[in-house]
């Protein structure tokens, strides 16, 4: 996907094209067995339907289904898709120590003006040989992908380009939610939203709900794209979900919009109520 040889386009304006961090090219990863893949991918669709279930009841699911694998293999291959259960209980699990883990601002919050509140979330997307993460950035009134992202690791480098790339294009929201997963708890994600003077909110430990638009974007995105593809490598999966995402900002319509996109939606909002968030305070 990267040529490393190539003396007309250095490795940084390849990784540019392919929406890809630098760090991603350089790093050396043991691929997964092909069961492992058709595993992932039977997890990641379970989970979309189940996300209550945990390390134990998605392995007695597999089970069931005539796949002999234990615990073990399964948590580490939940580990390594970012899938976390959401459970009916309270979770009790501390955050990673040194990481401010900020409170939930939209309880309650009437929230109907573009740029008033973003939000982001990373998923898993399976491959022919392997997979990516996806990172987007979506405005929570109108529902708009304003950015996106595709890695091949888990770091925080491709999170903090999505979003320097959306306020860049679109101004800046009062408000920036994300759950507490180490990119979006790391320094770099946090300093760059205090530098542009984003109030900082995080979900709930283990509630998906919080954030509960996007994961609805995950959802659509796989069904109605990732899983009727077997991409073979990051440039068609990029071409791919790019096209989905285009799709779905600007033709497919929305309930919540009386039928517009998000895109009309969107600038339609931002005309009609132009705030500059700039003047506001920011706790």
């Amino acid at each position: 996907m990267i040529d490393k040889s190539d003396r007309a386009l250095s490795v940084s304006k390849q990784c540019k094209v392919l929406s890809l961090s630098r760090s991603s090219v350089y790093y050396a990863r043991k691929g997964e067995s092909a069961y492992n893949l058709e595993l992932m991918k039977l997890i990641d669709k379970q989970f979309l339907e189940t996300p209550f279930y945990g390390v134990q009841q998605m392995t007695w699911h597999l089970r069931a289904r005539s796949h002999k694998v234990n615990i073990k293999r399964i948590r580490r291959l939940m580990r390594l898709m970012g899938l976390m259960p959401i459970y009916q209980k309270p979770n009790t699990s501390k955050p990673s120590k040194g990481h401010k883990i900020y409170p939930y601002l939209l309880r309650r919050l009437n929230i109907t003006q573009a740029n008033h509140v973003w939000c982001a979330d990373i998923t898993y997307i399976p491959m022919h040989k392997g997979f990516l993460y996806l990172v987007a950035i979506m405005d929570w009134a109108t529902r708009k992908v304003l950015s996106w992202r595709l890695s091949n690791t888990m770091d925080a480098e491709f999170c903090i380009e999505a979003l320097s790339e959306a306020i860049a294009r679109f101004g800046r929201p009062k408000i920036f939610n994300t759950d507490q997963g180490s990119q979006f708890t790391s320094w770099q994600w946090i300093d760059t939203l205090k530098a542009a003077g984003i109030k900082i909110s995080m979900d709930g430990k283990g509630r998906f709900l919080d954030n509960i638009f996007i994961e609805r974007l995950w959802r659509s995105l796989k069904y109605e794209c990732v899983y009727l593809h077997a991409w073979s490598g990051g440039r068609e999966a990029k071409a791919g979900i790019g096209k989905w995402i285009k799709f779905y900002n600007t033709q497919r319509p929305h309930k919540v919009h009386c039928g517009q996109t998000p895109y009309v939606a969107y600038w339609k909002n931002r005309n009609q109520n132009n705030h500059d968030w700039s003047e506001q305070s920011v706790a």
